[in-house]
């Protein structure tokens, strides 16, 4: 069969275009595979349960799912993600490849390194995902704690280290280390932090560590036995002369962020503390902290990471456990998880993604003056740190 010139010309782009297409619609064949293979799926959805907003909003993922894509979503209230990571590791040794008993897991940092490193995840499924689109890819979605995620981990909410004060107690509040060093000297016994290992409490050893070390290109890397003392030495200095003015004289710490909330409440410290930016106004929202309460940080920034859902290799249910990973970054769940009278965790999604009405929503959760984000350490920070803290402070 001969064609003329134009109609070659025509055959020719046609062809290109179903070239073009075929990628997607094999993605889109694909995924529809993993929806039908999710229906009727039992996911076990291992996640953090100490708040009360936290599961409710589970609660009505698990609804959702159930009714949209015939999920039996089921949530394991954990306290601690390496409670989950030491059974993921315990079911390998046993050799049980298959039919694991996690299929989701709230994770990120030390523990998703640890499962990556040692190869118990699955990988490269997360940038598929069809609400992968939606990313606000600017935001650390890419690493974790410095390692490189390599698509086997999804992103659900983001998060950063936030001080909080009360407008009648607090007019202005420190905005540097130094400064709260300052406040801490002209208001003594008022200012605290959790006792590490509580996440919180690291995370501000973290955050000082940045500010003050001399040596800030270290913390991208493992902590280094031969270096680890001299990029540390401003950290304990400051917690030093810091501790003395501290609630307790710093003999005794919070256990938690939210014993901090209750001690801001009744006067007994001036600051208070958490991972979440919204986490004042979720409280404020729910009487649970003074009207007058706000959040601020450092100027020059606040340690950020973004928190994620993983799936270990030997899943049971894994297109059910990515089917629910897709919802966790639509649209409709990511603007109900930032409400804060939902939960009030700050979204992954990129605003000029959306439509105009769910920008509009979005920009309206978002809190005022925000400080920049600062990368996390590497991951292997944390463990170090937490250790040489407890054998200098730990045993007051």
């Amino acid at each position: 069969m001969r064609y003329h010139g134009e109609t070659r010309r025509r055959l020719r782009l046609a062809l290109l275009g179903l070239s073009l297409l075929a990628p997607l619609a094999a993605h889109a064949d694909s995924w529809q595979q993993i929806q039908n293979e999710a229906k009727g799926q039992t996911v076990w959805f291992n996640a953090w349960g100490g708040d009360e907003a936290v599961n409710h909003y589970l609660d009505w993922v698990s609804g959702e799912v159930k009714r949209n894509y015939a999920v039996d979503l089921r949530i394991v209230h954990i306290a601690d993600a390496a409670d989950t990571v030491k059974r993921i590791q315990t079911e390998a040794r046993s050799g049980r490849k298959t039919n694991g008993s996690v299929d989701l897991l709230w994770v990120n940092g030390e523990n998703f390194r640890s499962l990556k490193e040692a190869n118990l995840l699955r990988t490269g499924w997360a940038e598929q995902l069809p609400n992968w689109h939606y990313v606000d890819v600017s935001k650390p979605v890419r690493e974790d704690f410095s390692v490189p995620v390599e698509g086997a981990e999804s992103p659900w909410g983001s998060a950063q280290l936030t001080f909080i004060a009360r407008q009648q107690q607090t007019p202005q509040p420190p905005t540097s280390a130094q400064a709260l060093l300052e406040f801490a000297r002209t208001h003594p016994g008022t200012v605290t932090y959790p006792r590490p290992t509580d996440f919180t409490g690291t995370a501000l050893l973290e955050q000082l560590l940045i500010n003050l070390t001399t040596e800030p290109e270290a913390l991208k890397q493992p902590p280094s036995e031969k270096t680890f003392a001299a990029v540390t030495a401003p950290l304990w200095a400051y917690l030093d002369k810091l501790h003395p003015l501290l609630w307790r004289q710093g003999k005794d710490f919070p256990p938690t962020p939210a014993r901090m909330d209750t001690l801001l409440t009744n006067g007994s410290l001036s600051l208070s503390l958490t991972f979440n930016p919204m986490h004042a106004k979720q409280k404020v929202a729910k009487g649970e902290l003074p009207k007058d309460s706000y959040s601020f940080g450092f100027s020059q920034g606040m340690i950020g990471n973004v928190h994620f859902v993983t799936i270990p290799a030997n899943a049971t249910a894994s297109a059910g456990a990515q089917v629910v990973a897709n919802f966790l970054l639509s649209p409709e769940a990511q603007l109900r998880k930032a409400d804060p009278a939902i939960w009030g965790d700050p979204s992954v999604l990129d605003p000029a993604k959306l439509d105009a009405k769910q920008q509009r929503t979005l920009q309206a959760l978002i809190p005022e003056n925000t400080p920049p984000v600062l990368a996390e350490p590497h991951s292997a920070w944390v463990n170090v740190l937490e250790q040489e803290w407890l054998r200098r402070y730990g045993t007051h």
